[in-house]
């Protein structure tokens, strides 16, 4: 029979339905014939190659070993979206009419461009560049901060068509906005009560429970686990969870970079080779600014694949029909070995 099953950092409800299950390895696009064409280190329409720097705003920051600003001699390099959803030039000012409210179109959009290489996928990654990757996210995730306009830093990932990205040398986001969305909020109001009721962090909480339950952990490392959670809304769901609480990824220390990097590097190279290089989202999750020191948030990162799509029942409802056990899908991702990096 179908289940139900409750996301205990949200309350929201998540349909697991057996009725429609798939296999694992059903999920994967070469099963439908859809073996994704190889692409080429370098493009030369492409903005993000080592070498077009000239067709992208000028950088606003970069690892390198020597060179000057926008060189080609960058390993990771930080521009402004050309086409911000917001602007920094702008103040957050509180618009009413009537019953209608508003605020300036005040932010930060920026683009991480993750390697000079067009074909250099993070699951292909040596862990040592990803961990650069991470690094450029904390550096530039501790600058936004430092506005006392900014109230929330979102980091995301798409990664392929379906996902929604529209360039595919590789490349995430980060958007630091002057409002707390209800979203987030209400994430922060579930995490409160049950601090309030428990006295301890529901995220720590549910990290135990998984480790105890041992059935949708996908990996274990110093410091990080990575697992499939219990009401999973998509198939190959993942969550990547610090072991030792902490609210914010502004406080990620140096010696985390790496084993935050081995880890990530991991699950997308294991989604990368036993779903054909699907595409996903990724979502680092972070307390809002002025929730970083309290003790009933954990940022952790999540991975969903697009695998499936959501109708008109998930719109209507808000509650999500996932076709896998994420049981099996945790299983299945655990056994499979890890592509070598790309050289």
């Amino acid at each position: 029979m179908s289940e139900l099953r409750q996301d205990v950092t949200t309350r929201e409800w998540v349909i697991i339905s057996t009725e429609r299950a798939r296999r694992p390895h059903e999920f994967s696009p070469a099963q439908a014939g859809q073996e994704p064409a190889a692409l080429p280190e370098y493009s030369e329409t492409c903005p993000f190659c080592l070498g077009n720097e000239a067709l992208t705003p000028g950088e606003l920051f970069a690892l390198r070993e020597e060179g000057k600003r926008d060189d080609p001699s960058w390993q990771v390099r930080v521009i402004p979206n050309k086409f911000p959803a917001l602007r920094g030039e702008s103040e957050p000012t509180r618009l009413h009419e009537g019953m209608f409210r508003g605020v300036n179109g005040f932010g930060y959009h920026e683009v991480v461009i993750e390697t000079p290489l067009h074909n250099r996928e993070m699951a292909l990654m040596e862990v040592s560049e990803v961990k650069k990757v991470v690094g450029v996210f904390h550096a530039r995730y501790e600058a936004m901060r430092s506005d006392p306009r900014v109230k929330l830093i979102v980091i995301f990932k798409n990664h392929g068509r379906t996902a929604g990205t529209s360039l595919e040398h590789p490349h995430s986001q980060i958007v630091a906005v002057p409002i707390i969305p209800g979203g987030v909020r209400a994430r922060i109001e579930v995490a409160q009560r049950h601090h309030d009721d428990n006295g301890e962090c529901v995220y720590c909480s549910l990290l135990e429970e998984e480790l105890r339950a041992r059935k949708r952990i996908v990996l274990e490392a110093e410091g990080f686990v990575a697992f499939h959670p219990f009401a999973s809304r998509v198939p190959f769901e993942t969550w990547i969870m610090p072991r030792t609480h902490n609210t914010s990824f502004g406080d990620l220390q140096k010696n985390e970079c790496r084993a935050v990097a081995s880890v990530l590097k991991s699950i997308l190279a294991k989604l990368h080779q036993g779903l054909q290089n699907p595409d996903f989202n990724l979502i680092l999750q972070s307390a809002p600014v002025e929730d970083e020191d309290t003790p009933y948030y954990h940022w952790h990162i999540q991975i969903f694949p697009r695998l499936t799509l959501q109708a008109g029942f998930e719109l209507g409802s808000g509650i999500y029909i996932n076709s896998a056990l994420p049981e099996e899908t945790a299983a299945f991702l655990r056994e499979i070995p890890e592509p070598a990096p790309a050289k």
